[in-house]
């Protein structure tokens, strides 16, 4: 679930636990260490938090308990690291990495798109997932829509939640886009008529669609989004500080274990929707998606 153009760049539960109304505000900083040392650190408490941006079904609040399928990778590389509970903040999208930074969490959990621009920012974990791009338009899609193009082409109205990719593609293809700051925003604007259309990954807004049954709406056939005549092939991933090496190495070696496996991936991500078609390719690196040689 990210964009080049926003100036303030950015970009669910418990491990069995209710969120505390203290944890979904976010006020404070996380009392963890904030450099090398941080992964002895939160062995020590026993305790991660992550932040997360209510993006059903990667990372998102539900009956109280944040669930997902980033949370539940967490759940199993960080119990495997030591680290017994994950607790969840929730804040908007485009807050996530401001909020890493300013220590609000100890990562983030939101299948975020591993950028460039990003990538100067935070760092990155392997891959977690593949994604593709798809659009929410109104039932019967009366314009017709089919991708990005199209789009610009029909002039349609146009709804991206801020921070995530499609704001990015829509920058790009001189969209004058609306920005929501959830993908609940994203389908109310299709069906008060506010947007003709609300354009996300694939994976989200087909839960959305299908956790949503009397909503007036229907999501187009996925495809991978075409800037300037090139693919954009995506990728999402856990989000670090820079200075968090030790955490990041660490994850990424019980990361390896679980993308390495196809059985093993599925049995945590499958019940969330995903399938052999999000495994990552094991070509597409972060270090590739972090230098834009995808």
């Amino acid at each position: 679930m990210g964009t080049k153009k926003s100036r303030a760049r950015a970009i669910a539960l418990v491990a069995g636990a209710v969120l505390t109304a203290a944890t979904l505000s976010g006020c404070t900083k996380t009392d963890t260490a904030a450099g090398g040392d941080l992964l002895q650190s939160l062995k020590d408490k026993g305790t991660v938090t992550v932040g997360f941006a209510g993006e059903a079904p990667y990372s998102f609040e539900q009956n109280g308990q944040l669930t997902g399928a980033t949370v539940a990778l967490h759940r199993e590389i960080f119990r495997n690291l030591g680290i017994e509970t994950v607790e969840g903040v929730q804040t908007d999208f485009g807050a996530l990495i401001p909020g890493l930074q300013a220590q609000r969490f100890d990562a983030v959990s939101a299948g975020m798109s591993i950028l460039p621009e990003r990538c100067e920012q935070a760092a990155f974990s392997e891959p977690e997932f593949m994604y593709t791009t798809a659009l929410m338009v109104q039932k019967g899609n009366p314009l017709g829509l089919t991708d990005m193009q199209s789009i610009k082409d029909k002039g349609a109205e146009m709804a991206v939640m801020t921070g995530a990719i499609e704001s990015d593609y829509a920058t790009s293809l001189g969209i004058d886009a609306t920005q929501v700051g959830s993908p609940q925003d994203g389908m109310d604007a299709v069906t008060s008529g506010r947007s003709d259309v609300f354009a996300l990954t694939a994976i989200s807004l087909n839960w959305l669609a299908d956790h949503n049954p009397d909503a007036p709406v229907e999501v187009t056939e996925s495809f991978v989004a075409e800037i300037d005549g090139k693919p954009q092939v995506g990728a999402g991933g856990t989000v670090f500080r820079t200075d968090n090496k030790d955490l990041l190495d660490a994850y990424n070696a019980e990361l390896r274990k679980i993308t390495s496996d196809k059985d093993k991936y599925l049995s945590i991500v499958g019940e969330f929707g995903f399938t052999e078609a999000e495994l990552p390719d094991p070509e597409l690196t972060t270090a590739k998606l972090c230098a834009g040689d995808i």
